[in-house]
């Protein structure tokens, strides 16, 4: 056996299922579903890249599989089935697999985990590093200094993957891999549907197993154990205990008529395969065959040239400087001189000093230079080097040019190409655009991960003692910029996309630099004593609910909230399940009206969140100069609107008087004031032009009160003498339109019945007809197309409307009629901002554009620019686009931000 041998275990069940709910529905010509599949090769080849293993197994459960007693069937069978869509891809995926020549193993009466239990031993047996990759934490038995198992984890959008070895499990649980079987005796697992001793959770389980260290132990010392209630239930579940960890005991001794040696990898990119691929029409994976035919990505690295000389640094200028089109990527030291940022982490850094620590250039496919930045050459020269390819070059392709902008001069924007940008308008679905995430699709070539590379550590200590690594990275990431351009912009151009990726989200690109850099001032004593103020209140609020309840006790405890409104105070809607009752938002909006406790548990949260995260976590981000620097993120919505992080200053609570008041610590500079411009129901006036409703273009073409000609056609009545209910009422239900609001929705809102509300929408559709001729064809393009699109060619994927499950499919219909608008609004708003921006730097004027809140725009104004600033804020909103309907923008004028808005 060679020393390099390492065996490769999936659980197939386990990432498989995970890969379907992961990725969002897709399907080939003959209507097959291959999201699932498609998934699963995704983490297969990602995991295979990292591994590089020379043998693999992929384990399945039979159709029946036998369980270890007969008492845990009834749990089992508890399971939901498996959706159509799943199920009609593991047959397909297992075809995948054998074309691939990768061992497929399931065996009658022996259940998965057993056999990757079965096999990691024999593995490590023989002397093989095994890795296993499975969602099944009951795995972590298996751990030892031979086994590592990794198991992926998804949390807001994103799959990260938790490795464990020995001190990884000891750190995580506070206890060995091997007692992972007891801890799953006392608590169960919920995730294969079978209990553990009831009011023992993980908490508790690990607390006894440290005091006792097995199940056993901890069973023969009940008497020893404090609290009655738990040594009751573990008196009378004994067996059940036993029972359980009898089930969590994962095999290793199986009879699977199986060797390690037979699981050896061969050519995995064979023909058979690539016919496979074809006929699924899973073309990502297809540009695999294509690398490994022309030599894989040894051949690539060897046009992998490291250059700290200044005479080779000049030989690469001039060879890139006789292209059209050169990829670069500059490498940026962080805010400490310790740290390099990573493709999409931006630090903010006051210094003049100069960050930039080198420069990556490509210019074509064969040859990729990474310039050192050291004795010969200077920064000086990179700035320059740029300076003069900007000047030549027809196109300056990166990735995530916005954080390299800080060492760059003004640049022109028209020339360059962000692939991370376009990646996202291509796909806003995406989960990343990064080099890395795009480097198959795009670029045809496999890029190591820079998690995979370097773990967490930071490249600036490293970048002697792994020079080599930093190299190859950061060369990969050129080098998938250039080859990736030429392939995104013929899809742009395809989708239609190609002129807002080019006229909006690259010169927004530009404009969102200049507002990160400028930031915006705070009043850091001024904070304080909001959130003292705040503090005050929540304790007033904590007083009141505790009277109401009779008693004390932790309201931020879901639990503890759940048993006194439902229990104690016999409140309804109360809804039981494993770890309590729900507490949600949503659950206490309903019961609102049964309880003023209630009242009061949604102003203590809605305060609590207030003092947490900005009166107190504001204080966090305040830099130096006194002025906080949010990020704006320009690809992570689906609609095409921007989001704003560390700080968010987008989602501040303004509906509530105390929250709006945060905005008064937020102020301008001295010698200048706040403008604050926001549109006027810049969604209704698009949907009045998208839909080309006559009644509601009239409306707004006469400037009357939307919300007034609405109640006055909806509830019959001449528009003067529409009541102020029934206005209120035509708001809910306009706003509501957009939004794809239903009966029950808006019945909610309106405390209205939903026989009320669905009249209310009826007779809303009768007053505007084209409304709802316009939405339906709205659902029924996503339907056929897979997609909706906004006035501006921006893209939204509704895999939604091809689901099996009902509730998805409303969901889909929502998305479809609601995208369109939003996405349309939102690009008006970067229009606005673009040319705002612009204006003010052509002028030479000193007032900056400092913050976007979705249709609202904030300039800090020099007091001697105000009228000239006013002007281009009113022309540039207005005008940002021409629809049926006039765009109103209302400019005010403060001396905080509170006032100015």
């Amino acid at each position: 056996m060679s020393q390099q041998d390492k065996l490769l275990l999936i659980d197939g069940n386990s990432i498989i299922n995970r890969a379907f709910y992961g990725v969002p529905t897709l399907t080939n010509k003959a209507g097959l579903h291959t999201n699932a599949v498609y998934g699963f090769l995704n983490i297969l080849t990602k995991t295979m890249d990292e591994e590089n293993p020379t043998h693999m197994l992929v384990a399945f459960d039979v159709k029946k599989p036998t369980f270890r007693h007969k008492m845990f069937e009834e749990y089992k069978g508890q399971r939901s089935p498996m959706p159509g869509e799943l199920k009609e891809q593991v047959p397909v995926l297992k075809d995948v697999l054998k074309a691939m020549g990768i061992t497929i193993k399931e065996e009658p009466g022996i259940e998965a985990d057993d056999i990757l239990g079965t096999m990691a031993k024999l593995g490590e047996k023989k002397g093989y590093d095994v890795t296993i990759l499975s969602g099944d934490k009951d795995l972590l038995q298996l751990v030892t200094d031979k086994i590592t198992v990794k198991i992926p984890k998804s949390m807001k959008g994103t799959t990260t993957v938790e490795k464990y070895k020995p001190a990884d499990v000891i750190a995580k649980y506070g206890i060995t891999p091997i007692q992972i079987i007891d801890l799953k005796g006392l608590m169960g697992d919920s995730s294969d549907n079978y209990p553990g001793v009831p009011g023992v959770g993980e908490k508790t389980a690990l607390k006894l197993l440290t005091l006792y260290g097995t199940l056993e132990n901890v069973l023969s010392n009940i008497d020893n154990i404090s609290g009655k209630k738990l040594k009751e239930n573990l008196a009378n579940n004994v067996k059940l205990a036993e029972l359980c960890k009898e089930l969590a005991t994962i095999k290793v001794d199986c009879k699977l008529g199986i060797n390690v040696e037979d699981c050896k990898l061969e050519n995995i990119y064979n023909e058979a395969a690539y016919d496979v691929l074809s006929k699924l029409e899973i073309k990502t994976f297809l540009s695999r065959f294509k690398l490994q035919n022309s030599g894989g990505n040894a051949a690539v690295e060897k046009g992998f040239a490291y250059v700290n000389k200044k005479e080779q640094f000049s030989h690469a200028v001039k060879t890139c400087l006789e292209s059209d089109i050169v990829a670069f990527k500059l490498l940026l030291q962080g805010k400490n001189d310790d740290e390099i940022e990573n493709s999409g982490q931006f630090t903010f850094v006051l210094e003049e000093k100069p960050r930039i620590l080198g420069l990556v250039l490509a210019c074509n496919s064969k040859m990729v230079y990474f310039c050192r930045v050291g004795d010969e050459i200077g920064v000086d020269d990179i700035r320059e080097a740029l300076g003069k390819l900007e000047e030549s070059c027809d196109t300056l392709v990166t990735n995530n040019l916005k954080d390299q902008l800080d060492e760059m001069q003004d640049v022109d924007i028209t020339k360059y190409f962000d692939t991370e940008i376009a990646s996202y308008v291509i796909d806003p679905l995406g989960k990343s655009n990064y080099s890395e995430d795009i480097s198959m699709e795009y670029a045809e070539i496999s890029m190591p991960t820079y998690e995979l590379l370097f773990g967490k550590e930071k490249i600036a200590s490293l970048i002697e003692s792994k020079r080599k690594e930093v190299v190859r990275y950061y060369c990969y990431d050129a080098l998938v910029s250039f080859l990736a351009f030429k392939p995104m912009r013929r899809k742009l151009k395809n989708i239609k996309s190609y002129e807002l990726f080019t006229q909006v989200e690259m010169p927004l690109v530009k404009t969102l630099h200049n507002m990160e850099r400028e930031g915006i001032y705070i009043k850091k004593d001024e904070l304080a004593r909001y959130g003292e103020r705040l503090a005050e209140k929540i304790d007033e609020l904590q007083a009141d609910i505790y009277r109401l309840a009779g008693e004390e006790f932790n309201i931020n405890s879901p639990k503890q909230l759940g048993v006194v409104l439902f229990e104690k105070l016999n409140l309804p809607y109360g809804k039981k399940t494993k770890t309590g009752y729900s507490t949600s938002a949503e659950v206490l909006e309903k019961l609102r009206v049964e309880n003023p406790i209630v009242e009061n548990i949604l102003e203590y949260r809605q305060l609590s969140k207030l003092k947490s995260t900005y009166a107190d976590g504001l204080s966090n981000y305040i830099d130096p100069d006194g002025r906080i620097r949010t990020t704006f993120n320009q690809t992570i919505t689906a609609t095409g609107r921007l989001s704003s992080t560390e700080p968010n200053l987008q989602n501040i609570p303004i509906r509530m008087d105390i929250g709006r008041e945060i905005r008064k610590v937020f102020v301008p500079k001295q010698g200048y004031v706040f403008l604050d411009a926001d549109y006027s129901q810049i969604e209704l006036r698009v949907l009045a032009h998208m839909s080309g409703d006559d009644e509601l273009i009239k409306a707004y073409r006469e400037n009357a009160d939307i919300h007034q000609t609405t109640a006055s056609l909806v509830f019959h009545v001449p528009y003067d003498e529409v009541t102020e209910l029934q206005r209120r009422s035509a708001k809910a239900v306009n706003f509501g339109i957009v939004y794809g609001i239903s009966g029950f929705g808006l019945s909610r809102d309106l405390g209205i019945t939903k026989k009320q509300a669905e009249q209310y929408i009826e007779d809303y559709f009768a007053s505007y007809p084209k409304l709802k001729e316009y939405l339906d064809g709205l659902v029924d393009a996503g339907k056929n197309k897979g997609y909706v699109t906004s006035l501006y060619g921006r893209r939204r994927p509704i895999p939604e409307l091809s689901s099996s499950n009902y509730m998805q499919r409303q969901f889909g219909e929502r998305i479809a009629k609601n995208s369109p608008i939003q996405g349309t609004a939102a690009d008006i708003i970067k229009i606005a901002m673009i040319n705002v921006d612009r204006k003010l730097r052509e002028k030479g004027l000193e007032s900056r554009l400092i913050l976007q809140i979705h249709d609202e725009l904030l300039i800090e104004t020099k007091e001697e620019e105000i009228e000239i600033v006013r002007e281009i804020l009113q022309s540039e909103m207005v005008n940002a686009a021409k629809l049926d309907v006039p765009l109103i923008a209302e400019v005010k004028q403060g001396s905080d931000w509170y006032t100015a808005k």
